[in-house]
């Protein structure tokens, strides 16, 4: 399941407030980039950044803020972002007739995982930030770091000793 912040197409970097659960404008992009696909995250994960694993969902139509969807995912972008480690899953809609002929980003036609890679690459450029996306693996990889940000919430949250 995956929880949607930003539609595909925008500018506007949305986040979750986590005191009130309400959407918020955290700013608008600086550079002319687009999010290349709807953005979010994974509930009831915890990345090595402390948030939610991070989530781009691959749908034919943009998918509206504040929308819950089944996806599966096909791989993960590793990246640095300010020198720090960030992960971002590539995800499908299960009901995605457009989308859901593939299993792994290595399926994928070249130019979309291009265009997701610029995009990271220079969405912050002009804030005077560096991200490098460091590689993009494929859906095993993503499996394995999804099932690590479960654990890594319910060690944190529910006082797992896993």
């Amino acid at each position: 399941m995956c929880y949607i912040e930003i539609q595909k197409g925008s500018k506007s970097k949305y986040e979750l407030d986590k005191e009130t659960g309400v959407l918020r404008l955290d700013r608008v992009l600086y550079t002319s980039t687009v999010y290349p696909a709807s953005y979010g995250f994974i509930p009831r994960t915890l990345a090595d950044d402390g948030d939610p694993l991070d989530v781009l969902v691959l749908c034919s139509e943009p998918i509206l803020p504040a929308t819950l969807v089944q996806c599966y995912p096909i791989g993960v972008i590793n990246m640095l972002d300010d020198g720090k480690q960030d992960e971002k899953i590539i995800a499908i809609p299960f009901r995605e007739p457009t989308y859901n002929i593939y299993q792994d980003i290595s399926q994928l036609p070249r130019h979309i995982f291009d265009e997701m890679m610029h995009f990271f690459e220079v969405y912050k450029v002009l804030e005077h930030k560096k991200t490098t996306v460091k590689e993009i693996m494929g859906r095993e990889r993503a499996v394995r770091i999804i099932q690590k940000s479960i654990d890594l919430y319910h060690k944190t949250f529910r006082g797992d000793k896993k």
